[in-house]
């Protein structure tokens, strides 16, 4: 059986990510699944509060409990879509990756598989707008975020959300995906070992 496509944005909080995975999941051409790593962490949230007693026998730092618990959840987050893949799924991965542990994590775990690496891009000016018209956003996070997703210098497809609509945008993937062209930048980036920094 192939293996199923999966769609890797790279792309600080309120580049688009979201706004193109939904116009992806609306079309009929290619049926996709939407992965987003804060499912992840809110569905593990309400099943551990859900579990907790109402009196704690002791406070815990916010930061100890990332430290315990975040790693586990993004290599679950990472195996749930090579696995997906492995089922003949193809995925649309919506995170950010501002880190190279983040980001070589990914890349261990799905170094193997078709993966489509899309710069989702968008300056700094129109991230800060976007934000302050959400309001569910804290204001410079995606600028917080810049330099360190926006490191790389090669992508299977660059779109640019301030020159595109999500449509536009989504129409742009489904093309390259039905060129047929090779996804090789994931796979290239995995022989170099993916030093980023």
């Amino acid at each position: 059986m192939k293996q199923g496509i999966i769609v890797l944005f790279n792309g600080t909080s309120s580049s688009g990510k979201t706004s193109i995975s939904t116009k992806l999941m609306s079309q009929k051409k290619i049926l996709f699944h939407h992965l987003s790593i804060d499912d992840f962490f809110n569905n593990y949230n309400n099943f551990v509060n859900n579990k907790l007693p109402n009196e704690l026998p002791r406070e815990i730092d916010p930061q100890v409990v990332s430290q315990i618990v975040d790693d586990s959840i993004l290599n679950m987050y990472y195996s749930t879509i090579k696995l997906f893949s492995e089922m003949g799924l193809n995925v649309i991965v919506d995170t950010v990756m501002d880190n190279d542990k983040r980001f070589n994590q990914c890349l261990d775990v799905l170094s193997e598989q078709p993966t489509l690496f899309v710069g989702v891009l968008c300056s700094k000016e129109e991230l800060m707008r976007r934000e302050q018209i959400r309001g569910n956003r804290n204001i410079g996070l995606a600028s917080s975020q810049y330099d360190n997703v926006y490191r790389f210098n090669e992508y299977d497809l660059e779109i640019n959300t301030e020159e595109l609509n999500p449509t536009e945008c989504a129409e742009e993937i489904l093309n390259f995906i039905e060129s047929d062209k090779e996804y090789l930048v994931f796979k290239k980036l995995s022989e170099r070992n993916a030093s980023v920094s």
